[in-house]
């Protein structure tokens, strides 16, 4: 992928999202519903988990709830970050909340994903701007111990029993 197709994705998506939509045809992430104003705790039949971290940074009132929590420059700051999030995803648990489980656990995901990209490159840009190639990994320590908090957090998340209990039903009910 291009810089140029990173810049022009955003685009896409924000357009697709300004959609009043409210029907999921497939079982994708959906970007074409209006999350600004949509409250997916009270429609949680509109909510899909699509691959990896999709709609992370959309999806409320769990983004609001969630990313004030979600820091990773430090182990410290990671460690501590990334348990509130678990307390987060273990209190959604326990008020059946899957929407919300699922995207604490998606915020865990995200905390392993960009501090592995700052531990991988300083200035977090993985491609050269100009060739769109992409830039050598000159490893820092100490991102790279923020990733292996959060990625212990989230696999620990992801293979929760009731977690999985949860997944499987909003699949069956919802597709």
């Amino acid at each position: 992928m291009t810089t140029t197709d990173n810049k022009t994705q955003p685009a896409r998506n924000k357009e697709k999202a300004t959609s009043t939509t409210l029907s999921t045809p497939n079982k994708k992430f959906d970007y074409s519903l209006d999350y600004p104003n949509l409250d997916l705790r009270k429609h949680p039949e509109l909510y899909r988990v699509g691959v990896g971290e999709q709609g992370v940074l959309l999806v409320e009132p769990y983004k609001s709830e969630i990313l004030p929590l979600w820091r990773f420059k430090t182990p410290e700051i990671a460690t501590e970050s990334s348990e509130k999030i678990y307390q987060l995803f273990l209190n959604y648990l326990a008020e059946n909340d899957f929407v919300g489980a699922d995207m604490a656990r998606k915020f865990l995901q995200m905390g392993y994903t960009r501090s592995r990209r700052y531990a991988n490159h300083a200035s977090g840009r993985k491609y050269d701007a100009v060739t769109g190639e992409m830039l050598p990994v000159q490893e820092d320590p100490v991102k790279a111990r923020s990733a292996e908090v959060f990625k212990e957090a989230w696999d620990e998340a992801r293979r929760h029993p009731r977690y999985q209990q949860l997944l499987k039903a909003h699949r069956e009910k919802y597709g």
